[in-house]
């Protein structure tokens, strides 16, 4: 009673989940990815197996294809009431569908996704995951393609009896929080009237406290710049042993860690900066 989507960014460094479904804490049970390795979406009375079964599968480099042939073939119990979706490092996304899943349900899989769904509004939710997800092949960062094509579906009409719960799972190395981790995104709603859109509102929220600025961006803290920024931190009560250290003293409090960059600043943290002292 679920849609989702598995697949893999266009340079291959990124793997990843995005789902939904009248259901509670879906992020729980669905999503599972390894970096290097794949992801996998068990759903419709998910076999939670499945997720360190397929991941064991694709790192010893067996195909989507025939791990989801595997998954399915090993499984004792209501295979036909199952539904599973797998991506691997590279090649095909592959998905299965039994034939007693509650309708609408099917899925679709190409190069480097799969999307699946049961007890759908009907097939155009499916249909308009997967022609959104080809629609955003220019978008870089996996989560928002992800998050695109996942809205896409539940704008479509999503699980017919409604929502609650959605969650967004992307791993690629050293992208996790202080690059000491692969995961780079883990967000759940799990109960909210409107998951699909608070998940949208958490990953920009993700994306400003947890990701490294961009490199192009970033200003020099120098001159007049370097003179305003001092005397802002002054105001917050923020002094130390030179700029820098005020700045990431500052930037500690503010969660911003992430964005400090010694001898220059993000616009978007002196924008936050600015909007404290105003």
């Amino acid at each position: 009673m679920t849609f989702s989507i598995v697949a893999r960014s266009a340079d291959g460094k990124a793997l990843g989940i995005a789902v939904a479904s009248k259901f509670l804490g879906v992020g729980a049970a669905v999503p599972a990815a390894l970096v290097d390795v794949g992801a996998v979406a068990t759903q419709s009375y998910a076999n939670l197996a499945y997720r360190p079964q397929a991941l064991a599968l694709l790192g010893t480099g067996v195909a989507a294809t025939e791990t989801v042939k595997a998954l399915v073939a090993g499984d004792a119990g209501p295979v036909g009431h199952r539904q599973v979706g797998v991506v691997g490092p590279e090649g095909p996304g592959a998905t299965f569908t039994g034939d007693q899943c509650h309708d609408w349900a099917g899925g679709v899989a190409g190069d480097g996704y799969a999307i699946q769904g049961n007890m759908l509004a009907g097939p155009g939710v499916v249909d308009d995951m997967e022609k959104t997800w080809l629609a955003g092949a220019g978008e870089e960062r996996l989560a928002y393609r992800l998050l695109a094509a996942l809205r896409a579906g539940d704008l479509a009409g999503g699980d017919r009896r409604g929502r609650q719960s959605a969650a967004l799972y992307v791993v690629s190395k050293g992208m996790g929080y202080g690059g000491t981790s692969d995961v780079w995104v883990d967000l759940r709603v799990d109960d909210h009237p409107e998951p699909v859109g608070e998940l949208g509102r958490l990953l920009e929220m993700h994306s400003l406290y947890f990701e490294f600025p961009d490199p192009a961006t970033l200003l020099p803290l120098t001159g007049v710049l370097a003179d305003e920024v001092a005397e802002r931190l002054a105001a917050a009560g923020h002094v130390g042993s030179d700029l820098n250290d005020s700045l990431a003293s500052w930037a500690g409090v503010e969660n911003l860690e992430m964005r400090i960059v010694p001898g220059k600043i993000d616009p978007r943290v002196l924008k936050i900066l600015r909007a404290a002292q105003s």
